[in-house]
């Protein structure tokens, strides 16, 4: 069923995985990229494969980006890939033996790097996303940032067996820059909204911590979980309305 699907990938500066990103996707034949602004190598790499159509679009929110790659695809099923993110072999062959069902979306579980080791704990393992879907029954959200797929109530939900590999940070310095990012975007989506008092921020910030280090078994990463932890809790702080 690989024909009968558009794979669509978000790009900004994506030089350092997109190579073997859409090197996993060789056997679909149409790959959206729509890019917002790089100014490396990106746009270079996605144009050397032939499978690949490059559009170009100022950054207007992850969600609305998302929304519109989807209406660029040729085919009304859409496999929403990160540029981060390698889709192993066994997942492509699943997905291409799947008898597509048009109610159904389908949802792939992520295993999270943090530096290319694969972290067990911290609130990162069992990750479900839904990424693959028919645009005719639904479609991304327009938030800026942790945008999500709205289904409708007849929509049901089927997990595939196989995952993905996602390349979320490389270093502490990486991590913090994209939390501070990710919790302007999310300032910004709640904007006006009642916002939580000093005492909550921190008590919810101390909680976090505890909960992905210690309840979540992230000290047994060591530094790597130390750092998560810490980014999670100051996520929490933040972003706490």
């Amino acid at each position: 069923m690989a024909e009968n699907i558009t794979v669509t990938i978000l790009t900004k500066n994506s030089e350092k995985h997109l190579k073997e990103c859409l090197e996993a996707l060789e056997l679909f034949d149409e790959i959206v990229v729509l890019d917002n602004g790089s100014t490396d190598d990106t746009i270079r790499i996605a144009g050397s494969f032939p499978n690949v159509r490059i559009f170009k679009h100022e950054f207007i929110g992850f969600g609305p980006l998302k929304v519109l790659a989807a209406r660029n695809a040729s085919h009304d099923w859409v496999l929403s890939i990160d540029s981060d993110e390698i889709v192993t072999r066994e997942l492509v062959e699943e997905i291409r033996a799947l008898r597509l069902e048009k109610k159904t979306v389908y949802a792939i579980r992520r295993d999270n790097y943090y530096n290319r080791s694969k972290i067990i704990g911290c609130g990162w393992e069992n990750d479900w996303v839904n990424r693959l879907f028919n645009r005719q029954e639904a479609g991304f959200n327009t938030k800026l940032v942790h945008e999500s797929l709205e289904l409708k109530n007849e929509i049901c939900v089927k997990r595939l067996h196989n995952p993905i590999k996602h390349y979320t940070f490389d270093n502490a310095s990486h991590l913090i820059k994209k939390m501070e990012h990710y919790s302007t975007l999310w300032a910004e989506d709640h904007k006006g909204k009642k916002t939580s008092s000093p005492l909550k921020a921190v008590s919810r910030g101390m909680f976090t911590f505890f909960k992905s280090y210690i309840l979540q078994r992230g000290l047994l990463s060591g530094y790597s979980g130390m750092v998560i932890s810490v980014s999670n809790a100051n996520g929490a702080f933040y972003n706490l309305n």
